[in-house]
């Protein structure tokens, strides 16, 4: 069993890119699918699929090519982070992002910012 699932996926992510692999696969669930989709759209990942593999799912994350990615776990399952609106950081001057964990679900820093919602700072990627 492992204990924080969101520091596995960044882990699997980080190793795969740091190989030179295209893609990775790792188990299905919502929180996992719905953080991948902010780095989807915020181009950090190429695109991801859900394939169903016997009873349980899996996604498919595509990785950019030559692309070194930077993920780093803040809010951990023994000190969870949590943030105002006011206190989201601007990762890397901008040319990264925060993931946060708000009220009205998983998006972005500067999306959160733009909302003025708060939450768990789930990680930082550059």
């Amino acid at each position: 069993m492992k204990t924080d699932p969101i520091a596995d996926l960044l882990t699997r992510i980080r190793n795969a890119a740091k190989v030179g692999h295209q893609e990775t696969r790792v188990p299905y669930s919502k929180m996992k699918y719905a953080l991948l989709q902010v780095m989807e759209a915020n181009r950090f990942i190429e695109k991801l699929t859900i394939e169903k593999s016997g009873k349980f799912s899996e996604i498919k994350i595509s990785l950019p090519k030559a692309k070194s990615l930077a993920l780093k776990r803040i809010s951990k399952p023994g000190q969870r982070i949590y943030i105002k609106a006011s206190q989201i950081p601007a990762v890397l001057n901008g040319l990264g992002i925060a993931i946060l964990s708000t009220p009205k679900g998983i998006m972005s820093g500067l999306e959160a910012k733009k909302q003025k919602l708060g939450g768990e700072i789930l990680c930082e990627i550059y």
